[in-house]
């Protein structure tokens, strides 16, 4: 710290009062506090005394001290909250969206009808005992079977009683009948699908298919 010394100037005249004045306050501003004391002198008359007691500069005050006043710190400002950004999903819902398309209805099969190759009338019967058919199949009276003299294996033939109407497709897996006027011995189901078993024979109109 600085020594503190006195040091007293006596004016005689208003104009060196003024300049005094004046370098007091060029030393205020560079920094420097003094007190000026002006006292009237006892020992002249129009004698003026200035008292310079200057104090230690403010500037060599030592950082922390006391007497140097913390400036206020800014309160922290907000920090501005980020924009929301619309992700990319967001983004693509504002497109036009197009209509997915729907699927078509699948055209329903239609099955052709069969082309039929010769057709006629004759008499037909009906079997229901037997063990195995003509081209090596065991014999069954549920199943729609028929015999036939001539025709392929696996024919398809339609059987219909022009009497009611009702017709029957028939796969022919079997030989027979080896009786004059009968063309066809069907299985027992075939045959009660178009008649009554009781009747026994009737005669029927056929249509081989192709």
């Amino acid at each position: 710290m600085a020594g503190r010394h006195s040091r007293t100037r006596i004016f005689s005249s208003p104009a060196g009062i003024v300049a005094t004045a004046a370098v007091g306050v060029a030393l205020a501003v560079g920094g420097t506090f003094g007190a000026v004391q002006l006292t009237s002198g006892s020992a002249q008359s129009g004698q003026t005394t200035l008292d310079l007691t200057p104090t230690t500069a403010a500037g060599s005050l030592a950082p922390g001290s006391p007497a140097a006043s913390p400036s206020a710190s800014a309160s922290p400002s907000a920090s501005a909250s980020p924009s929301a950004t619309r992700s990319q999903q967001a983004a693509s819902r504002s497109k036009a969206r197009t209509a997915s398309p729907k699927p078509s209805p699948t055209a329903k099969k239609t099955t052709a009808a069969a082309k039929v190759l010769d057709s006629g009338s004759c008499g037909a019967s009906f079997y229901s005992d037997g063990q195995l058919t003509a081209n090596g199949e065991s014999f069954n009276p549920n199943a729609l079977t028929a015999a036939h003299k001539t025709l392929p294996f696996n024919t398809k033939v339609r059987v219909t009683n022009p009497a009611n109407g009702k017709s029957v497709v028939v796969r022919i897996n079997d030989r027979g009948p080896f009786i004059d006027g009968r063309c066809l011995d069907l299985s027992r189901a075939a045959f009660a699908t178009t008649a009554s078993v009781d009747v026994g024979a009737l005669t029927v109109r056929y249509e081989v298919l192709g």
